[in-house]
């Protein structure tokens, strides 16, 4: 399995999605407008802006992960948690739905910064 590796600055957006509709779709697409680093990652294949979705199954091996944007809501996260975690990201970006206390709890754990935000609000308004 190929371990991908890049800038410290790069976010892996989880729950990523060819569907234009989708909120993980739009956070892409200022990614990709904005020229910033990301990966997406997802149950569903597809290309995002040049970028194939990586399958969430395989748990692939990432590398310099700074910023996890996470669009899959409590119900979807236990399967992943100890996975996401284990990438060791600066910070995990729950966006609105996503909330989770116990993902919240063993991120802090782990020495995660935990926020609750919107990543497109963050993105328009410079505090990303």
């Amino acid at each position: 399995m190929e371990i991908v590796e890049s800038s410290p600055k790069r976010t892996l957006i989880v729950g990523a999605t060819t569907n234009p509709d989708r909120y993980a779709f739009l956070v892409a697409q200022q990614f990709a407008s904005r020229g910033m680093e990301f990966i997406p990652i997802g149950i569903k294949k597809g290309v995002v802006f040049g970028k194939e979705i990586l399958d969430l199954k395989a748990k692939p091996p990432l590398k310099d992960i700074h910023t996890i944007t996470l669009y899959l809501g409590p119900a979807n996260q236990s399967e992943w948690m100890d996975y996401l975690i284990g990438l060791k990201p600066k910070r995990i970006i729950f966006n609105p739905g996503t909330e989770n206390p116990e993902f919240f709890r063993k991120a802090k754990e782990a020495g995660i910064e935990v926020l609750p935000a919107c990543n497109l609000v963050m993105l328009s308004t410079g505090q990303f």
